[in-house]
């Protein structure tokens, strides 16, 4: 063979070889992307389906979705004050104080028609420490934080603060609490503070935390409220509302607002719901008797410890979906529940989602125990239907009668609802 034939046949065989490995290669490649797309849609699929955070990722079952070690500073669980260098305010009928530096201030002495504001720089941190402290005020607050880092309200001497009538406006603000905080807002100390309100009673415009003191809440609408979380470590509560007993909602944005509960002892009687997020609502620990239309209502409502004992003529407990952020989910890992609910349409647990069941022991007694639109489980713990303890979940869906499946119900059933 001539020395060209065989040049041309080697580039022939080479261009072969070299063809067979590109489109080898092509392949794999296809398969490694389809692969990745697969698994992607595999963890979409299952974050969709968990509940968990769309925006976040994924939860394990049984993990809590906030961490306590994480919500709460050290100075935010001292349940006293630092009075070394203190500035003492004894307060007068009809002369306001204005604070406007970083610091401590005790509050001393009763009035009328008086609110201590907080004008501090954003980066100064406020102590005001009530210490046998009443203010009666018509329309105004008794305590008004306009502008600080953080200001802690710490009870050291019994206190009571009150607003009769309608509450005015401040320019565009509606100040609309016996104590309103356009900054962070921490309440803490030894002693009782008690709150009376034509409207709502403790308002956060940004983070309330709580983690000691006494409260006597009663107000005409909220009785504790926030914008972007409530966050408890302790504390006893006796909340007496006209429409939620503890209520974060951000108008603006509807993913992060939450309430957040690591202990504590809590007697609500609310006209609407007892625990309101738009969020999540997560309990850990404390003790909670609720009376309520709504005992408990939130996108996420997820139960890992404590005792609770909800009377509902509503919901018991109730996931809607409210935030874009999460999956209507009932996810209880923990605790002792305890819910007995009105005659007529109501549901014990309602989820407009799923209801996940991995721990603790719930009892529900009511016409309507269980409804959710996605899919029900117990995977641990103990439930008890109208004194029955049960493996599966029964679903009243739309139904009226249905009890554990029978009976009226399900959908195209009479008389239903779906919860939302």
């Amino acid at each position: 063979m001539k020395k060209s034939m065989k040049i041309a046949v080697a580039a022939l065989v080479a261009f072969v070889i070299l063809g067979t490995w590109a489109v080898g290669f092509a392949i794999a490649e296809a398969d490694k992307t389809s692969s990745a797309e697969a698994s992607s849609a595999v963890v979409q699929a299952q974050t969709l389906s968990s509940g968990t955070a769309l925006a976040s990722g994924t939860v394990a079952a049984g993990t809590p979705i906030y961490d306590q070690s994480e919500l709460f500073t050290d100075r935010d669980l001292v349940q006293t004050a630092d009075l070394t260098e203190a500035v003492t305010y004894a307060v007068a009928d009809g002369q306001d104080i204005t604070i406007t530096e970083a610091g401590v201030c005790v509050l001393t002495g009763q009035a009328k028609d008086v609110t201590v504001y907080v004008a501090a720089d954003k980066e100064d941190k406020v102590q005001l420490v009530l210490d046998g402290l009443a203010i009666t005020n018509g329309d105004a607050p008794a305590i008004y934080v306009k502008s600080a880092d953080k200001v802690f309200v710490t009870t050291a001497g019994d206190s009571a603060l009150a607003v009769t009538g309608a509450f005015s406006s401040d320019g565009d603000t509606h100040t609309d609490g016996v104590i309103f905080s356009k900054s962070d807002l921490v309440l803490n100390g030894t002693a009782t503070l008690t709150v009376t309100s034509s409207e709502n009673g403790i308002v956060g415009k940004d983070d309330l935390k709580i983690t000691g003191g006494t409260y006597l809440v009663s107000a005409q609408s909220k009785a504790i409220e926030a914008n972007d979380s409530i966050r408890i470590a302790d504390g006893v509560f006796e909340l007496t509302a006209g429409t939620d007993g503890l209520h974060a909602e951000n108008d603006d944005d509807d993913t992060t607002d939450y309430i957040y509960l690591g202990g504590g002892t809590f007697t609500i009687q609310a006209g609407d719901d007892g625990l309101h997020a738009t969020a999540v609502i997560q309990v850990d620990d404390g003790q909670l008797t609720i009376a309520a239309a709504e005992g408990i209502e939130a996108t996420y409502v997820q139960l890992n410890g404590g005792t609770i004992a909800i009377s509902s003529w509503d919901d018991g407990i109730n996931a809607a979906q409210k935030s874009k952020a999460y999956r209507a989910t009932v996810e209880i890992n923990g605790g002792d529940i305890t819910i007995a609910m009105g005659a007529g349409d109501t549901d014990g647990v309602d989820s407009n989602g799923d209801i996940l069941i991995n721990g603790g022991t719930v009892s529900v007694t009511g016409n309507s125990t269980f409804d959710y639109d996605g899919t029900g489980t117990i995977t641990g713990g103990t439930v008890i239907v109208n004194g029955q303890q049960v493996t599966t979940l029964p679903n009243q869906m739309m139904g009226g009668r249905g009890g554990f499946g029978g009976g009226w119900g399900g959908f195209g059933g009479p008389g239903g609802r779906r919860g939302w």
